[in-house]
């Protein structure tokens, strides 16, 4: 499903140039779930962006679905990220005056969806992550876990093939987390291929596969044999 090439990315501060991804080589196929980790400037972050086509590499050669969107106009990109990508992120990124319906179904007013048709995909979906008596409440009303249920219907919402989770639980209590991790791994046994970004050793257990990255390159790939199963908690 991605395939990774020589991958490099470089920042100029004028005419220094800063290297940040120094060569990353790696496949993730269909269905897996895969854990980054890495310090702080190990890259990680960046790595992220270009596989969620956030942006692009400075070299080598990047696969999507056989598709190359190594060099891929921004244009052509925002459409790959709304039909193939579904992001989570830490900081929930919902709109605080739409409803969390509103907030789940906004990627389909970019995909030409009626506004009917919308909700009701929205409210399937909530459903999904146990949420169809808050589909009404604004975000303010939610607790913090349940935004980030609502932040992971919205990733649902056009059907994915991956879901990228950059530190989905970073703003979480621990067993908030523990339900959130539930949830992603019940869209996993679904079918979706899920990438997580993670610096918490506890979290990276639930991956089948963990991948370290340093100073811009892979430290090391390995797979985790028995990944944490976690009992029904929603």
């Amino acid at each position: 499903m991605i395939h990774l090439e020589n991958i490099l990315k470089s920042y100029y501060l004028g005419k220094q140039e800063l290297p940040v991804l120094k060569g990353i080589s790696m496949d993730i196929f269909k269905n897996e779930y895969v854990a980054l980790m890495g310090p702080s400037g190990s890259g990680k972050s960046t790595l992220m962006n270009i596989l969620g086509c956030l942006d692009s590499p400075t070299g080598g050669k990047y696969i999507l679905n056989g598709k190359d969107v190594s060099g891929m106009p921004d244009d052509d990109l925002a459409g790959v990220r709304n039909k193939d990508i579904g992001f989570v992120f830490q900081q929930f990124n919902l709109l605080p005056r739409l409803t969390a319906a509103e907030n789940v179904a906004l990627p389909l007013i970019y995909s030409g969806v009626s506004k009917k048709e919308r909700i009701e995909r929205a409210a399937d979906v909530l459903g999904k992550v146990k949420l169809t008596d808050r589909m009404h409440h604004k975000p303010n009303e939610l607790s913090g876990g349940q935004c980030q249920r609502v932040a992971i219907a919205r990733a649902l919402i056009n059907d994915p093939a991956i879901i990228l989770a950059d530190e989905p639980t970073g703003n979480l209590d621990s067993k908030t987390s523990h339900e959130i991790m539930d949830i992603l791994g019940k869209i996993h046994a679904d079918g979706n291929t899920i990438i997580l970004v993670t610096h918490e050793e506890d979290i990276s257990h639930f991956a089948h596969r963990v991948i370290r990255l340093r100073d811009g390159m892979i430290e090391s790939d390995e797979v985790n044999a028995n990944p944490m199963m976690i009992p029904q908690m929603i």
